[in-house]
């Protein structure tokens, strides 16, 4: 795959979602430094509740329907995919590794960089829990803290502070086998809001300090960055399925026509009309009737509510209205008109909206954010560039050993 890809340079983006199973397929252009979508698809999810995989044959057939979609576009094999994983069971957890240095010169090298990473990932986690991935915070050699590159320096004693990704072991395993019962492989896997981010943040960004809200069907994603840093993610399980759900509740209607009035009339604005709107229903014996006032009130609802729960995780990790690039939303949740000036009210933050960056021949839509991001990690990956999931401790390694070091833990899953 790995031949294939460099010699038409096609990369595979496949995002799993709640509502939709989205996948993508795009090529570096020549002497350009964007990137030219060729094929595109998205077909409707089975199987997947709040992102995670709950049912492997029913999730499996959707994705496989998007990779046969793909296929028939551009007309040549896909093998394998760079995907994201989504779900209110991912978690973060911290920690802290210390190794003497190993070499008599006293030169940190890449094994004692490997080591330090190891002995941090020694967590306790409860049961059914494993760690996916560590993302270096900072190295600290002999006592001095801040270090992003260290191969290389003098010292006698090495420690790091990672963010280790964790999640529950068995919707890992459904995600997986989903993919692979579809026929192709997994390249690597990414957190759904660290995917978004890398399509939608800048280095300045990450630098000041911002945190991208990714609305999506069932849950909401955030990553939060400060110094070029992953600092913190978290999935909650409430999107804006719910904001569905919650209208045909209010309304006293079916999912259907809740999602078409929430599409066409929909709104999370402070200003709030008092005019009636009567909804004609094809193919319905009957008219629906009520007020843009009410409609606005159930939606404000249950938005207030999420980006309530966005400022308890900002406040656990103290960035509470202290982020100066502010709040980035992206995901197909985020297009509900008055979304932005309702963040900035609830979040006291700047806030704006995120469309991936980078790409020609593809719709400025912040629905594909997350599929973007994946695109563009599997570019990353390709090239060799500097792993941007930590930002920084990680030096440079070639195409092969970026994603071989990655697609490892997948081994246990191959074998039946």
């Amino acid at each position: 795959m790995l031949n294939f890809m460099r010699r038409n340079y096609f990369i595979t983006g496949l995002d799993i979602g709640t509502d939709s199973v989205k996948g993508l397929v795009a090529r570096k252009k020549p002497n350009s430094p964007d990137l030219e979508a060729i094929s595109q698809s998205k077909v409707p999810s089975f199987g997947i509740r709040r992102g995670a995989v709950v049912d492997i044959e029913s999730a499996s057939k959707s994705i496989a329907e998007v990779i046969e979609q793909l296929r028939d576009q551009i007309h040549q094999k896909i093998d394998g995919a760079y995907v994201n994983i989504g779900g209110s069971h991912i978690f973060v957890a911290t920690s802290r590794g210390s190794v003497a240095v190993s070499r008599a010169d006293q030169r940190i090298s890449q094994e004692d960089i490997d080591r330090v990473l190891q002995a941090a990932q020694a967590i306790s986690l409860p049961p059914n829990k494993e760690i996916l991935d560590v993302f270096p915070k900072e190295f600290i050699v002999d006592g001095e803290r801040g270090l992003k590159e260290v191969l290389g320096l003098r010292g006698i004693r090495l420690e790091v502070e990672i963010l280790a990704l964790c999640a529950f072991s068995l919707y890992f395993k459904n995600l997986t086998n989903a993919v692979l019962n579809s026929g192709i492989q997994i390249l690597d896997v990414i957190p759904s809001p660290i995917a978004a981010a890398r399509a939608i943040l800048t280095p300045q960004q990450k630098e000041l300090g911002a945190a991208v809200v990714d609305i999506g069907a069932g849950t909401t994603g955030l990553a939060v960055y400060e110094e070029g840093d992953l600092i913190y993610t978290t999935l909650l399980p409430m999107g804006s399925a719910h904001i569905t759900n919650d209208i045909a509740i209010g309304l006293r209607t079916e999912t259907e026509i809740a999602e078409k009035i929430k599409r066409k009339l929909g709104s999370c604005a402070s200003k709030i009309t008092k005019k009636i709107e009567k909804i004609e229903l094809p193919h319905q014996n009957f008219s629906l009737i009520f007020s843009q006032k009410t409609l606005t009130k159930i939606i404000e609802a249950r938005v207030s509510e999420i980006f309530g729960e966005i400022n308890k995780e900002l406040k656990r990790i103290s960035r509470q209205g202290l982020l100066p690039a502010g709040i980035i939303l992206t995901g197909g949740g985020s297009k509900l008109p008055g979304m932005v000036e309702f963040a900035k009210r609830e979040l006291k933050l700047p806030a704006r909206i995120g469309i991936p960056q980078g790409f020609i021949g593809l719709e400025e839509d912040p629905a594909l954010s997350t599929v973007c991001g994946l695109v563009l990690k599997g570019i990353d990956l390709e090239e060799g560039v500097k792993r941007s999931w930590g930002e920084g401790g990680w030096g440079f390694s070639s195409p092969k050993e970026g994603i071989g070091s990655k697609i490892k833990k997948f081994f246990r899953i191959f074998i039946p």
